[in-house]
């Protein structure tokens, strides 16, 4: 027996959702709804889908039989697209950012919560691939059982075009927040996962790089967690990468320093370790150049679906996704942004 899902939302980012759902036997979407019917129907041509499309997301309840819904539609529709599918007693996962705002984003989860719905945030960097390989590596401590630093160079190269954005996400272009609001809450969320500790200090300085846009573009941010690690994002969609692919890895390198040694992440998905006093060498692992980023958007619904399917926790349900965002508002707030 298939789970059903109805994906919300036919833009550029949908594409990697429905190649995903695709590919799993358990489910099969059984609706698609977008505002624009015409987009939604190119969208369903493009993809061989044959089932029904609707303008919104109340038809699309109310007309088919569904046990969860997708949300992938710009953040500022989020709450009222989780509280339709929340009345309805769909689960949900929901494309970060999750809402505009911290405050609204807690409504967000409240209500799903209020309804005994289960809310997952499709927060797919901690899947990818090389972000699993380097906590198992932690784990077995190969390199020492003290998380001393991580340092995280990511170049974009994106951002600096006097037309940037226009023809992917146009709307990045006129986010008042832009870098931290949809690119470093991804990095704020694995710094979380791989120091298995929570936030408990922020220093940041953000900027604006490119004047044809509204937000921030680049940014140094340190962050402090419990168990006494501190992490360096230094950000920028301006400046470009040394990697042919810079949305691949996302780090043209993710340093991790222990009491033993050190792991290192570049921008081709090679991790190398070196134990203090040793040569290094590469560690080997699986990962592929499909869909989106090592193939994060299968691996991070892959967890929807299993644990919906063996009652299991999301590892990035609402309430815990809130931590994140916790952390993004105070980064604004230290850079006065």
């Amino acid at each position: 027996m298939k789970i059903k899902g109805i994906l919300v939302g036919c833009g550029y980012f949908s594409q990697f959702h429905m190649e995903a759902w695709q590919r799993m036997p358990e489910v099969e979407l059984v609706a698609l709804c977008d505002a624009d019917l015409t987009k939604a129907a190119a969208f369903a041509e493009r993809w061989r889908f044959t089932g029904a499309i609707f303008s919104d997301l109340e038809k699309a309840l109310a007309r088919v039989n569904s046990d969860f819904v997708d949300i992938a539609t710009p953040p500022a529709s989020h709450l009222e697209l989780v509280r339709l599918a929340s009345t309805h007693g769909r689960a949900i996962i929901c494309q970060k950012p999750l809402a505009p705002t911290l405050k609204e984003a807690e409504q967000l989860v409240t209500l799903a919560h209020e309804q005994g719905v289960r809310l997952m945030v499709h927060e797919n960097f901690r899947f990818q691939p090389w972000h699993r390989a380097i906590r198992q590596l932690l784990d077995e401590k190969v390199v020492g059982d003290r998380l001393y630093s991580i340092y995280w160079r990511m170049r974009m190269g994106d951002g600096w075009q006097p037309d940037a954005y226009k023809s992917r996400q146009p709307y990045f272009r006129t986010y008042p927040r832009l870098l931290i609001y949809e690119t470093g809450v991804h990095l704020i969320d694995v710094v979380r996962f791989l120091s298995g500790s929570e936030v408990v200090s922020v220093a940041a300085d953000l900027t604006r790089r490119n004047p044809e846009i509204a937000g921030e573009d680049s940014g140094l941010v340190v962050l402090t967690t419990e168990n006494g690690s501190r992490a360096t994002l230094d950000m920028s969609r301006y400046n470009e990468s040394r990697y042919p692919n810079p949305r691949y890895t996302f780090a043209d390198s993710l340093l991790l320093d222990l009491n033993g040694g050190s792991i290192e992440l570049t921008g081709d998905g090679a991790i190398r370790v070196r134990p203090l006093g040793q040569p290094a060498y590469q560690h080997h692992y699986e990962h592929h150049d499909r869909n989106f980023a090592g193939d994060c958007v299968y691996f991070c619904q892959r967890h929807f679906v299993d644990c919906l399917l063996h009652d299991q926790p999301f590892e990035t349900s609402g309430k815990e996704y809130l931590q994140n965002l916790d952390v993004q508002e105070k980064i604004y707030k230290v850079a006065g942004w």
